[in-house]
């Protein structure tokens, strides 16, 4: 019996801090002036789809945007292009004959020859699977800086041209004799 009535007396204590705690509801009457409600405009309501420029118009902004990547991204691309090309190359059969000759050279004058004939035969083979023109001229680039760097124009048997000789300077002689 008191069980029951303890839960009497706490569902009666729950349901008043509820009752407490609820939101009045607003009075009927509330203070606009008269015909502000009529005044107001309504909210717009959004179309169901949205305005899209047309297919051309998008295709034509997408084009221009692919054309202007800058200058740094197309010689990052070209020298990735030309990195694949040097990969595949590299693996040639002909390509590693001549490397290997190269590399065997017993003197140094036979060595730069054959480094020279591997380079034609790499940078050639490379031209030839090259894509498009500005691989080619990259490829063309880099050929004649690694040939150019087995020139030794000073050293035999090359020509060798004698710069500017320079003139001796006169020697100072000592006079005999003190000076006081």
């Amino acid at each position: 019996m008191f069980g029951s009535m303890r839960i009497a007396l706490v569902l009666a204590f729950f349901a008043a801090a509820i009752s407490a705690n609820a939101q009045d509801a607003a009075e009927p009457a509330v203070n606009l002036p008269a015909g502000a409600a009529e005044q107001s405009s309504p909210l717009p309501i959004p179309s169901a789809s949205p305005s899209l420029p047309e297919l051309s118009a998008l295709d034509q902004a997408f084009n221009q945007s692919q054309t202007g990547l800058g200058k740094d991204a197309e010689e990052i691309r070209t020298r990735v292009e030309l990195r694949k090309l040097q990969n595949q190359v590299a693996r040639d059969p002909t390509v590693l004959a001549a490397k290997t000759a190269a590399e065997r050279a017993p003197t140094d004058l036979e060595k730069r020859e054959l480094l020279r004939e591997y380079y034609n035969i790499n940078y050639g083979l490379m031209s030839q699977r090259a894509s498009n023109p500005a691989l080619r001229a990259a490829v063309e680039q880099s050929k004649r800086e690694h040939v150019g760097l087995l020139a030794q124009p000073r050293v035999r048997p090359g020509v060798f041209e004698p710069g500017p000789t320079a003139t001796p300077k006169k020697k100072k002689t000592k006079k005999s004799g003190k000076r006081f």
